[in-house]
């Protein structure tokens, strides 16, 4: 399968997710440049984390509107995949993408440490390969990361199956103590109603190499590789 990573200014997670990418789960990676129009024929596009624009006015409110966000937009409307994490995530909130929209973390401090999530369902691409009571050890590192929707859109995205991490503890059990950043009903995770888009806070691809001790990311990263086997 052929990964495409978008690199805005400001992007300091592309190459973390470059390298998982083709060097752990041996896939060919293609860069591609915000100021680009060509998505060079990937199967898969992946929004990195990082600052784009520096993350004036808001986090991934600029980056919404780079030159190759049109292509990104048009391809995943025809229903190609697409992944965005962390900063990645907000520009895929501001681009409507997926619902919602990421706030101010509760504390109004930057946040970054490991916390645990869990996936709330096995249905989606993304989730797939990720056992459904498990608490995954996945690293944080975000600012505005609390996820906020009105009530009528969250209780639609419940019944569709469209939450799929929620912050938790080590022992898989959601609780207030275990959001790190105030996001309504502990989400750390969604997908847009076609389950073709989707977003999270946490970084798995800081999590999927033996030598950082640490491979829980590699289930998510493994549950976007069966589209290679189905």
């Amino acid at each position: 399968m052929k990964f495409g990573v978008v690199v805005f200014p400001g992007s300091n997670c592309d190459q973390d997710m470059i390298y998982v990418l083709r060097n752990i789960l041996k896939q060919e990676v293609v860069e591609l440049w915000h100021k680009d129009h060509n998505l060079h024929n990937a199967d898969f596009i992946v929004l990195p984390g990082g600052f784009s624009y520096g993350d004036y006015l808001r986090s991934g409110a600029i980056a919404r509107f780079s030159p190759i966000m049109s292509e990104v937009m048009e391809f995943a409307d025809k229903g190609g995949y697409l992944f965005g994490v962390c900063n990645g995530f907000q520009i895929l909130c501001e681009a409507g993408l997926v619902p919602g929209a990421l706030l101010r973390n509760t504390e109004l401090k930057f946040s970054c440490k490991n916390v645990f999530i869990k996936a709330e369902n096995k249905d989606t691409l993304l989730t797939s390969a990720v056992p459904k009571n498990k608490a995954l050890r996945i690293p944080i590192a975000h600012g505005e990361g609390s996820y906020f929707a009105d009530a009528a859109v969250l209780r639609k995205m419940n019944e569709n199956g469209q939450i799929l991490f929620r912050y938790c503890e080590e022992n898989g059990q959601v609780t207030p103590e275990s959001n790190p950043n105030g996001s309504l009903e502990n989400i750390a995770g969604v997908c847009n109603d076609r389950k073709n888009v989707f977003g999270m806070m946490p970084h798995p691809e800081r999590a999927s190499d033996s030598v950082l001790h640490n491979s829980d990311g590699l289930l998510i990263f493994n549950s976007l590789l069966s589209l290679v086997t189905s």
